[in-house]
């Protein structure tokens, strides 16, 4: 059987989503693409948004491969699943030019793993999958009765096989991509210390979480926390190096101190960035992050005062004082640290900004606070309406255009509602 992989030419006009818009490699397609050739099935990997080619070109493509199955992602890689764009608008038109000679249309991503029969019905598809798919996809060559969190039409009902499926991270093989896609990926995503010189990649050396903030969208997907083996993580990052890649940014929801990782990494001609919560490093581990040629942290801060991060249900065993001078710790050996900070009605704006300019007198930039998106799957969604439905993501956008007027310093200003972003 012959499976297309798609991972749509990405576009973000009028939506509310500020993610980084740059081209990542598609991970979960990279994996998918293993495993089913490891069982004798044809995979192609169809990059529209890294090799910056339009649906219709991908309508030629797919009409010379002649696809069984094409697989469509809903959100830009996984680095972004639990933060993806809210409409189902560029998939949607990807489709549309495609439908015809894709074969069967398989979706996958959050909205299918949060509201699987809306994913279904707005994409059209044939069939959706709730979770993580990579080791499942192969199953679809068969019945699909007994396929773990498969959503698709039987008897003209959408029928749903139980929860999300998670992913067994030991099963999953390192990534070893193409040099022509390695020398596509000029993108060193968030790197600001200085001018990429070669090629940058993306890796996942964990996937899931063990925390439980109200605002992270992880609920029905990713939830788990789970390492990938070392010696795969190691391998996959041997052969970028060997590909040029000269910096590694790592996908993980967070990156938790790996001391075994890190020591390896430290031996390796290889500069990485992350994202964390400062608060689960000390002197010692982030010394040896240092070593390892770490290069930019995003630290989740959330919130300046303890009562705030208890809102939010961070979990954070430390008081402000000790979060700003672990921060300024960092910057004294990372070019680049960065706390993320959340719009709350309890944080006093002068306060915050206050904190923000410290910080700043050190080398350390905190964003201005971001109003949170109430994501369908994410506590804090959950707490305000109860369980997703199938009304979840238009809830969720609406009531985010209805309460805030002022969105981030880099989103659109002017957000579309959702009925207008998707193709209906």
């Amino acid at each position: 059987m012959r499976f297309a992989l798609v991972n749509p030419r990405w576009h973000f006009e009028g939506s509310i989503y500020f993610g980084c818009p740059a081209p990542h490699l598609p991970l979960e397609l990279g994996y998918a693409k293993a495993l089913l050739e490891s069982r004798g099935e044809e995979a192609v990997i169809f990059d529209c948004h890294l090799e910056n080619y339009e649906h219709g070109d991908l309508r030629s493509r797919l009409t010379h491969f002649s696809p069984d199955f094409t697989v469509v992602t809903t959100a830009p890689t996984y680095l972004f699943w639990r933060c993806a764009p809210p409409e189902l608008r560029v998939p949607q038109q990807a489709l549309e030019a495609i439908r015809d000679v894709a074969g069967t249309v398989i979706g996958i991503g959050p909205h299918a793993s949060t509201t699987p029969r809306p994913a279904l019905e707005k994409l059209r598809a044939d069939a959706v999958f709730r979770g993580e798919p990579e080791e499942l996809l192969p199953s679809l060559t068969g019945s699909w009765d007994d396929i773990a969190g498969l959503c698709f039409h039987r008897n003209g009902e959408a029928v749903v096989n139980g929860p999300p499926h998670y992913a067994d991270m030991t099963k999953l093989p390192a990534l070893f991509w193409s040099r022509e896609t390695i020398a596509a990926h000029h993108h060193h995503h968030h790197r600001f210390d200085a001018t990429p010189e070669g090629p940058g990649a993306e890796v996942e050396a964990s996937r899931g979480c063990p925390y439980k903030c109200t605002f992270c969208a992880k609920e029905n997907f990713r939830n788990q926390y789970r390492r990938r083996p070392l010696e795969v993580v190691l391998a996959e990052i041997d052969q970028l190096i060997g590909q040029g890649v000269e910096y590694v940014y790592f996908v993980d929801e967070i990156f938790l101190p790996w001391k075994e990782l890190l020591r390896e990494l430290a031996i390796r001609p290889i500069k990485i960035g992350l994202q964390t919560r400062i608060d689960l490093w000390n002197e010692e581990t982030l010394s040896l992050l240092a070593a390892a040629h770490c290069v930019s942290i995003e630290a989740g801060v959330e919130s300046i005062t303890a009562a705030g991060r208890d809102l939010l249900q961070k979990g954070c065993r430390l008081e402000t004082s000790e979060l700003t001078s672990r921060l300024i710790f960092a910057k004294k050996l990372i070019p680049f640290v960065q706390a993320n900070l959340i719009a709350l009605e309890g944080d006093d704006a002068e306060e915050t900004e206050k904190w923000r300019q410290g910080l700043a007198n050190h080398g350390v930039w905190a964003n201005k606070p971001v109003p949170l998106f109430a994501y369908p799957g994410s506590p804090d969604y959950t707490r305000r309406w109860g369980a997703a439905d199938d009304q979840a993501w238009e809830r969720a956008h609406s009531a985010y255009l209805n309460e805030w007027d002022k969105f981030s310093d880099i989103q659109d200003q002017k957000p579309l509602s959702l009925v207008q972003l998707e193709t209906h």
